[in-house]
């Protein structure tokens, strides 16, 4: 997909908070290409009135009025890099900002089919390079913009005829600019794709770097991101081939400008009817005049760039929130990033499909038809094969699908009425693979609830078994995690993970196979906490091990979609059917298992 709109209609929301800013500098950048005019026009007077008749008289106040306009010149360099280094920075900030908050808005779909170093290339690179670009870009297009005009007007006051022969050569840089300008933007716009797909490929690596050495995999995985990488300098030297010859040609014109000035005006002093100062003036006014065009230039070719990094920013900003809720509902609960809790109805817990139809973006169908009641304060296990339906189920309750199809209620009401923040809020989920940030045990835990206090927080921890483990760490719930929890256990970092979402309090408590990737130490503690959290409490959990789960309210045993089997533990063996097979092939394996560690039976 790519954005509807312009590079610069897309910026112009992000640059007009800082009109007075931008203003400011653009008059700054105005009077610094007037002066820059003047030098000329002084070194003409120097030239004519004490170099030429050889005399001193009235040099010294030449010289103060010309140091004035130096100093002058200096303030205005001076304030340019301030007001625009934070321009740079304040436009950064902007882009980084709203992307980072329009991710948060997406659904969970596009994370499935977005690659995250995608992502990290458009927050990171891609920014910056449109900061840098539009910011002193602007100060050097209005410089050299307002330095032209400036040049070529005094040099038409002095001698019209000489003006028109130096600048003669301009109408052929206008079409050498723009047809470099085109080949530019089309091998940025390349080079900036092969970019994402490096860092894609380098966030890979990163996060899978265990399974790489586990496999012995080093090697094709460095050939794969070689591969990018000499595709991204090919590429590179492309775009700098392009550019490289943008800027000679720029120069031979501008040389050619400086020779026509150079010939034309030796004859006109020859025959007395141009002086010396004035002819030193033109010359300088060439050298200066195709200055600010080779800048121009090289500016022109950087905005290339810019825009094929722009395209990619805000083709993530044009990205649709396909799950959204009515300004009404925004407007009574918050949205996700402005919640108001304080709006929030308690919520009991029942939850109630109604003739769902479901279907990935694929096309594969998931639900037909579904219904199901669960009573508020019910736990409720999920069974079944991979692919059954179980995480299809649990991803719609959480909202993180919607139904094609029928409706879900919460509470005998339709659960988009209660808005994303809403619901999530009274949703309490633990993954399989704990999930944990950077910084100390105490903050991870409070991401369950931002207002705890430390002593809410211990609680919580008492109460999901974590509390003796973080106690006997160095510096207790201060304790850093490293990134990702690097530097704990996996059940460490489940029990942490479980005591915050017990710190949550939520009405649905989502367990996805949480006790399957830890220890049996850690599974234990973990078990027997869960016996106290889920009392009264709804609950949906999703195991693979069947005796974590025979003391659920009800086990509905999955298959294709539908609900083959619905009843509690002991109901399910009586029926001998499903969930009886399942259930004796993993306990022979696992009286096997025990019997090969020479465990007690």
């Amino acid at each position: 997909m790519k954005t509807k709109k312009s590079f610069f209609k897309n910026l112009l929301p992000y640059l007009k908070p800082y009109w007075p800013q931008t203003l400011g500098l653009g008059i700054v950048m105005i009077l610094v290409g007037v002066i820059d005019a003047t030098f000329a026009l002084w070194t003409r007077y120097a030239v004519d009135t004490f170099i030429v008749p050889g005399t001193t008289d009235g040099l010294d106040i030449f010289i103060y009025c010309f140091l004035g306009l130096v100093l002058l010149q200096g303030i205005n360099v001076f304030i340019l890099i301030m007001v625009a280094g934070y321009l740079e920075m304040a436009l950064m900030y902007d882009l980084r900002n709203a992307n980072f908050a329009h991710v948060q808005d997406l659904e969970l779909d596009y994370f499935n089919r977005t690659a995250g170093g995608w992502l990290l290339s458009r927050i990171t690179s891609d920014i910056q390079r449109i900061g840098q670009t539009i910011s002193w870009g602007f100060v050097d297009i209005t410089w050299g913009f307002t330095t032209i005009t400036s040049i070529s007007i005094v040099m038409f006051i002095l001698n019209w005829q000489l003006a028109l022969i130096t600048l003669s050569v301009v109408p052929f840089l206008i079409w050498v600019s723009r047809y470099f300008q085109n080949r530019i933007f089309r091998s940025q716009r390349l080079v900036r794709r092969t970019n994402s797909r490096i860092t894609a490929s380098y966030n890979e690596a990163l996060m899978g770097a265990m399974t790489t050495k586990t496999l012995s995999r080093e090697n094709e995985s460095l050939k794969e991101f070689k591969h990018l990488s000499q595709r991204m300098n090919r590429m590179s030297v492309i775009s700098a081939r392009i550019s490289a010859l943008y800027q000679p040609v720029v120069m031979v014109l501008g040389a050619i400008g400086t020779a026509l000035a150079l010939w034309n005006g030796g004859l006109r002093v020859s025959l007395e009817v141009l002086t010396f100062g004035t002819l030193a003036a033109f010359l300088s006014y060439t050298v200066q005049l195709f200055d600010p065009l080779r800048e121009l230039a090289r500016v022109f070719g950087e905005l290339q760039s810019a825009r094929a990094a722009g395209e990619r920013v805000f083709t993530l900003l044009d990205t649709p929130v396909e799950i959204i809720d009515s300004p009404e509902i925004i407007q009574r609960y918050g949205s996700v990033l402005s919640p108001r809790p304080e709006h929030w109805p308690t919520l009991r817990g029942s939850i109630r499909f109604e003739n769902v139809w479901f279907r990935y973006n694929n096309g594969e169908q998931i639900l037909e038809n579904f219904s199901l009641q669960i009573p508020a304060g019910q736990s409720i296990a999920l069974v079944g094969a991979t692919g059954s339906g179980k995480s299809t189920l649990v991803n719609l309750i959480c909202r993180f699908y919607e139904p094609n199809e029928g409706k879900i209620y919460i509470d005998d009401r339709d659960y988009r009425d209660y808005g994303l923040a809403c619901l999530h809020g009274n949703l309490g989920y633990v993954l399989q693979s704990p999930q944990l940030f950077s910084g100390s045990i105490e903050e991870n835990i409070r991401y369950g609830k931002l207002s705890a206090t430390l002593e809410e927080i211990v609680q919580a921890a008492k109460v999901a078994n974590a509390h003796d483990f973080i106690s006997r760490l160095p510096d207790g719930y201060k304790t850093q995690v490293g990134e990702e929890g690097a530097k704990l256990s996996t059940g460490q970092k489940q029990l942490i993970s479980f005591t915050r979402a017990i710190l949550a309090d939520p009405a649905i408590l989502i367990l996805d196979e949480a006790t399957s990737s830890i220890d049996t130490e850690s599974e234990s503690l973990i078990q027997e906490a869960i016996h106290k959290v889920l009392l009264n409490r709804t609950s949906l959990i999703i195991a693979h091990r069947l005796s974590t789960i025979k003391d659920a309210d009800r086990i509905l045993v999955i298959e294709k979609g539908k609900v083959i089997e619905d009843g509690n533990h002991q109901e399910l063996l009586s029926f001998g059917g499903h969930y009886y097979r399942l259930y004796e092939n993993q306990y022979f394996q696992e009286q096997e298992e025990k019997f090969i560690a020479g465990a007690p039976l």
